[in-house]
């Protein structure tokens, strides 16, 4: 309790100059009531009195901006961060095995199966990735401000949104052979393409709701469940494939449905490892209409986490298809640096994913401090984590392609390029880690611009000009995609240590259904903000919990703790019952119009 008896001593002694302004109120008396039962000495380890303490191996006397207790920290985030980056390889090896399986079957199967799963991923996967991504505002800031059951209807609203969403995606799946044959791919590469994505349809759901599941563990720092669970899917996946394509002799059939059984899988298994354990029981207070309010505020901070994390990726499938256009070797080595960047960026958005679960508890909980140190410290890892994965990569650059083939001109080629390639990922690790901290904080909007600016605005133009007009290869593409990681990083640096950390907790309050917006042009907003310095706001760390103090009938005053702190599960505007009805009908019928028209595009432009 000693961070919550400094804030609340420093809260008296600004009462009493507002005793003065306010004399029909008389809260002298009272205010020295409450005065005597708080002023006790702090413990050793309180919070208000750690800003002596050393940093790392003493290192804060040299380096100042390392925050005191930097290792304590960073194993908060590491603890997190491992399982994470674990989640994320066994998403991505489900894929992988895959294209594994079906580059046996030859070679037109083999880029049907990896062409198919860059449409899925790309039009499907990542959408659902980015949208889901809202949770890790919302889950994290209102589970930091300990707002429960409002968790669970974060979650209704989020399987709900989600799966509308896989409309619009289904659209463009039916549509996939006509997509490439337009940009004039292979016409059998691209009909065993479209019976993949077809076959997928039915696993989109099932993706979603996996995603949105573990958003709900992650952000309430429950982990290896995901963990246990991707095990499993990645098991199912690989007895699928193989009984499937080798036992069965389905072929590209067999993996799409492979796939789409370890979907399933994964989702199903962590739903019920959920229920059995009773991982929902403080925050799942069962289905309400409550689920259908705040949709606005939902896809207010969806969208731009979707475009945050879409815009990098597909930004990696155009330079992909860019560098098809120049040659096989060009080609196959990008797919090798490909496959290496994917796996080395899984270490940095582990870091980033952490950092966005413990910067949005912190401020959900309205400890700014906290959070604002826990962001120093996830910067410091991931550059760190990047600076050795740049020193191992530069060390093996001659030998690392031997790995996927034997060709000495790609071996080569991969060889020139990974040192422009290891410049890129210190920045782009910088960046993903940055990106974390802006969904933890709720500035989604602002990520998604840098991204913007940095890949589509600046980065791609630079791309083509290398690539098609001073036509030097692949380094080209990477140069460019330094470019691309350069810009963002450094805006989001310079924001970062630039961010009003106060305001940042008071949105997340507010979204956690802790306070509330006072009404403009009330006598109740006038009277509010003259006695700004009479409402406190919470805080907590490791327990302690900062009081507020509130009015009661008679000139008295009484302590709550945020605990005893009313919370709510609709912030802002209620819509009504009717405004419910026309507002969520219409936003099925947008969602179904959008496969509608995708189903006769597909009718009138399919010739058999």
């Amino acid at each position: 309790m000693g961070l919550a008896e400094v804030r609340f001593t420093a809260f008296l002694s600004q009462a009493h100059y507002q005793v003065h302004v306010l004399d029909n109120y008389r809260f002298s008396t009272n205010l020295m009531e409450l005065r005597s039962p708080v002023q006790e000495k702090p413990p050793p380890n309180s919070l208000a009195i750690r800003q002596e303490d050393p940093g790392p191996n003493g290192c804060r006397k040299f380096c100042p901006w390392i925050p005191s207790n930097f290792w304590e920290e960073a194993k908060k985030i590491l603890v997190l961060a491992g399982p994470l980056t674990i989640i994320q390889l066994l998403v991505f090896m489900i894929h992988v095995v895959s294209s594994i399986f079906c580059g046996h079957l030859g070679k037109v199967e083999l880029a049907s199966v990896t062409l198919a799963i860059a449409v899925i991923n790309v039009t499907g996967i990542s959408v659902g990735f980015g949208l889901s991504s809202a949770c890790d505002t919302l889950v994290s800031q209102t589970y930091g401000g300990k707002n429960m059951k409002r968790v669970g209807t974060i979650l209704q609203r989020g399987v709900l949104i989600l799966l509308l969403c896989c409309f619009p995606c289904w659209a463009i799946f039916i549509n996939t052979e006509q997509l490439l044959l337009l940009i004039r791919q292979n016409p059998e590469v691209s009909r065993l393409t479209q019976v993949y994505v077809m076959i997928f349809i039915p696993a989109l759901p099932a993706t979603f709701i996996y995603q949105l599941e573990t958003r709900y563990l992650q952000n309430q720092r429950i982990i290896w469940p995901e963990v246990l669970c991707g095990t499993i899917g990645n098991v199912v996946n690989l007895i699928a494939n193989y009984v499937f394509l080798y036992q069965l002799g389905m072929g590209v059939r067999g993996s799409a449905w492979a796939n789409t059984i370890a979907q399933y899988s994964q989702a199903i298994i962590l739903f019920l490892y959920i229920r059995w354990k009773k991982l929902h029981v403080e925050t799942w207070g069962g289905w309400s209409t409550e689920c259908l309010q705040e949709w606005g505020v939902f896809m207010s901070l969806a969208i731009p986490s979707m475009l945050m994390i879409c815009i990098e990726w597909w930004t990696f499938e155009i330079g992909s298809f860019l560098i098809g256009l120049l040659s096989v070797v060009d080609l196959s080595a990008q797919s090798i640096i490909y496959e290496v960047s994917t796996v080395v960026f899984m270490i940095a958005f582990g870091i980033g994913t952490s950092a966005s679960v413990l910067v949005g508890n912190a401020l959900g909980a309205g400890n700014e401090e906290v959070a604002k140190k826990t962001s120093v410290v996830a910067m410091l890892c991931t550059v760190g984590f990047a600076l050795l994965m740049s020193v191992v990569l530069t060390a093996a650059k001659d030998v690392l392609a031997y790995i996927f083939t034997s060709e000495e001109e790609i071996v080569a080629l991969v060889a020139w390029v990974m040192p422009v390639y290891v410049a890129y990922h210190l920045f782009e690790a910088v960046c993903c880690t940055g990106s974390g901290i802006l969904r933890g904080s709720g500035k989604q909007k602002l990520g998604a611009i840098f991204n913007a600016i940095g890949y589509y605005l600046v980065g791609l133009p630079v791309v083509v000009v290398l690539l098609f007009v001073a036509k030097i290869g692949l380094i080209g593409l990477w140069l460019g995609m330094l470019v691309c990681a350069l810009i963002p990083s450094i805006c989001c640096i310079v924001y970062i240590a630039r961010m009003n950390w106060k305001q940042a907790a008071e949105e997340a309050q507010h979204r956690a259904g802790l306070t509330q917006k006072q009404p403009e042009n009330s006598n109740a907003s006038s009277l509010s903000t003259k006695m700004a310095p009479f409402s406190a706001k919470t805080d907590a760390e490791n327990g302690a919990v900062l009081l507020r103090v509130t009015k009661t009938d008679g000139p008295s005053y009484q302590i709550q703790s945020q605990e005893e702190m009313p919370s709510r599960s609709t912030v802002g505007h209620v819509l009504t019952t009717k405004q419910l009805i026309v507002y969520r009908g219409l936003a099925v019928v947008a969602a179904l119009a959008v496969l509608a028209v995708g189903v006769v595009i597909r009718f009138f432009t399919v010739t058999d």
